[in-house]
């Protein structure tokens, strides 16, 4: 059975497309860590690391829900066999599958955040969800020429065709505790998803946070960030800001992440 976390009456559920080893060497995807952090990172995080000392990450999806009502999606895995993903990624993805696990109907899907457009989170979005909105920020469709040269063919068009592609500007309330929050640098128009009931709350942070390495400094940079210097500071804003918090995360070891202020503001004397 898929992992879950409840957030009040919200279930996250986070659902494993995939994994596999990264496509370069991991310090090439972070030239500036030290050993020093790479131990650490790797004493929190063992499952990202394999024997050979490659980076291995899962692909992840996360639904919402509140009980056995509409279902939010929070991106849309590596996807079938001939996904845009198939160059570099380890399709096909089994995300039908662990929806059916997780006694989530597609049909019952009415909204799939897409944090962003790389491959590696747009797989099954469209023909799989046909009920579904599709949520991207303005500022991710200003800047497809930073993507996959057939994502406007293969997904954008048959999106506004149907009828299913829902342009949104920054943050906005998707439904009661769920907010969609602007995010960007590691693409422009990147989102995260905050789920908070008063008392608890959870980030679905899509690439916002790629490695446990982002976690010990939010300000270390991964190469394939479209704006490193945005994306850090957008990082360390936001881990700030919800902390405390659980993450959810698409490709860290653990789906569900317990985030602690690592540097917390120190008590002024009276």
């Amino acid at each position: 059975m898929p992992l879950t976390h409840t957030v009040g009456s919200i279930t996250v559920t986070a659902l494993v497309d995939g994994a596999g080893p990264f496509f370069q060497p991991r310090a090439e995807a972070f030239p500036d860590a030290t050993v020093e952090q790479w131990r650490e990172a790797d004493l929190r995080d063992p499952d990202s690391v394999t024997p050979d000392g490659r980076w291995w990450l899962p692909f992840r999806a996360f639904a919402l829900r509140a009980g056995d009502g509409p279902v939010t999606l929070v991106d849309a895995g590596i996807g079938p066999a001939d996904a845009l993903a198939a160059s570099w990624a380890p399709v096909p993805g089994r995300l039908p599958a662990e929806l059916a696990a997780a006694g989530i109907d597609p049909a019952d899907v009415r909204t799939v955040v897409l944090t962003h457009l790389h491959t590696d989170h747009i797989g099954w979005a469209g023909p799989l969800f046909p009920n579904a909105d599709h949520l991207v920020q303005r500022a991710e469709l200003a800047a497809l020429e930073l993507f996959h040269p057939e994502l406007p063919a293969r997904l954008l068009g048959p999106l506004r065709a149907a009828g299913q592609l829902r342009v949104v500007d920054g943050d906005m309330t998707l439904s009661p505790g769920v907010r969609v929050l602007s995010t960007p640098g590691h693409t422009p128009g990147h989102q995260s998803v905050l789920v908070d009931d008063g008392t608890d709350r959870l980030l679905v942070t899509g690439d916002l946070l790629v490695h446990t390495l982002q976690l010990l400094d939010p300000t270390l940079a991964y190469a394939h960030e479209e704006n490193p210097t945005q994306a850090a500071t957008t990082r360390t804003r936001l881990l700030r800001a919800v902390t405390p918090a659980t993450l959810a995360t698409p490709h860290l070891g653990n789906p569900f992440t317990p985030h602690r202020d690592p540097h917390p503001t120190p008590a002024q004397p009276r």
